[in-house]
């Protein structure tokens, strides 16, 4: 049995980072399934894995971590010398440069991008009404996100650097849903930003994370 357990869902996009990351780093793991509607991540036994009952929840052996970029952060380099390399083993400037746009994903695209997510993805699943003025606000908070990112993606192939790194991995979950809904003219209509999407969303890890999904 693998000694790394991933407790979640795939349909969570937290969860979905982790096992983007575990895929990339071609490492065997176990996903032991929450069932979120039963209540079971505000159970005893899950919140002694994650105080704050929410999943995902991360073991690899005796350590036990939660927050999904907290974890892949220890993915990456825990297992550095397997799979892709999602980290910049170059000077103290180009690591700088990745943990700088690992902190644009976290504090400026993730808030506007989530909660277009929730309102225009999640909502019409739930049987829920969107919020137009709410998808409206951040909708342009998201396009400022996303015209800096256009001009970023003039200067190198990914987000950090002309290698695919956490910082773009930590985007797929939020991107794939924009995908599939009318907000995905905020990617379309930024050429630079669209071709960065495409590639990443190709990506072979990615593609087995969406299958999760599926069955």
């Amino acid at each position: 049995m693998a000694a790394i357990k991933v407790h979640g869902t795939p349909l969570s996009t937290a969860t979905q980072r982790i096992l983007a990351c575990l895929y990339e780093k071609e490492t065997d793991f176990q996903i032991v399934p929450v069932n979120m509607a039963a209540g079971e991540h505000k159970s005893d036994n899950f919140l002694a894995l994650n105080p704050f009952g929410q999943v995902p929840a991360f073991e690899d052996g005796d350590l036990k971590l939660f927050e999904s970029r907290a974890v892949t952060h220890y993915i990456a380099h825990e297992y550095a010398d397997k799979g892709t390399q999602l980290l910049i083993s170059g000077s103290n400037k180009e690591t700088a440069v990745l943990e700088l746009w690992k902190e644009v994903e976290a504090h400026q695209f993730n808030y506007p991008a989530s909660t277009v997510v929730w309102e225009v993805f999640y909502k019409p699943i739930f049987g829920m009404a969107t919020d137009a003025a709410v998808v409206e606000e951040n909708e342009t908070k998201l396009g400022k996100v996303l015209d800096v990112y256009e001009t970023r993606l003039t200067q190198s192939k990914y987000l950090a650097s002309d290698n695919f790194t956490l910082a773009d991995l930590y985007h797929l979950p939020n991107m794939q849903c924009l995908l599939a809904t009318p907000a995905k003219k905020l990617i379309e209509s930024r050429p630079h930003v669209s071709a960065w999407v495409k590639e990443i969303t190709a990506r072979p890890a990615w593609a087995k994370v969406l299958a999760m999904q599926k069955q």
